[in-house]
C-alpha cells in the first residue's frame, strides 16, 4: 500500500513499476532493510547525479566505441518540450545500442527550411564521422525529404530512410 500511495500521491505513472530501474531500486531497498537512510534532495541533486552521469557517461563510450566496427544510424525526431520549445534530437544508432541525446538543437526560434534541416543533420554526420554513418532516418515530410537528397548528393555512400 506505501508504494501505491507513493504513486499516486505523486502523481507518478503506473508503468513505471515496468521500469529495470524501479525493480534494481525496490530489490536494494529490500537487500538494505529497516535501517535504510533516505537520500535527501542535496544528495539527489550532488553526488548521486554525479555518479549516474558517470555511469551513463560509460555505457555511451562503450558503445561509441563499437561505431567504426558497425557502422551507424542516424536518426532525427523533433518534439515539443514542456517549456513549449521546439527540439530537434539527433539519436545514433547501431547493434549494441542507442546514444538518445546525441545532440539536441533548440529550433524554437529557427526556420525549419531545407537548407535549416540539411545543415543540421550534415553537421551531425561530420560530428559522428562520414566514414561510419550507413543510414540517416528521419520524418517523411516534404522539407526532411529533400534536405537528405542534398545530403546523398553531398555524401555517396549514405542512405535517407523515413521513418516507417
Amino acid at each position: 500500500m506505501d508504494v501505491g500511495r507513493f504513486f499516486f500521491m505523486n502523481g507518478i505513472h503506473m508503468n513505471v513499476v515496468t521500469s529495470p530501474s524501479f525493480s534494481c531500486m525496490c530489490r536494494s531497498l529490500g537487500d538494505y532493510g529497516w535501517a535504510y537512510r533516505v537520500p535527501s534532495c542535496y544528495d539527489l541533486s550532488t553526488w548521486v547525479l554525479q555518479k549516474e552521469v558517470e555511469t551513463i557517461n560509460t555505457v555511451v563510450d562503450d558503445v561509441k566505441k563499437t561505431w567504426k566496427t558497425t557502422g551507424v544510424t542516424i536518426m532525427s525526431d523533433g518534439l515539443i518540450d514542456i517549456r513549449g520549445r521546439s527540439l530537434l534530437n539527433f539519436l545514433v544508432n547501431n547493434p549494441k545500442g542507442t546514444v538518445i541525446f546525441f545532440k539536441t538543437i533548440d529550433a524554437s526560434d529557427m526556420v525549419k527550411d531545407v537548407g535549416l534541416i540539411f545543415h543540421l543533420i550534415d553537421d551531425v554526420v561530420e560530428e559522428v564521422r562520414e566514414d561510419i554513418v550507413v543510414q540517416v532516418v528521419t520524418d517523411n515530410a516534404s522539407t526532411y525529404k529533400a534536405a537528405c537528397r542534398l545530403l546523398m548528393e553531398k555524401r555517396k555512400h549514405l542512405y535517407w530512410t523515413p521513418y516507417a
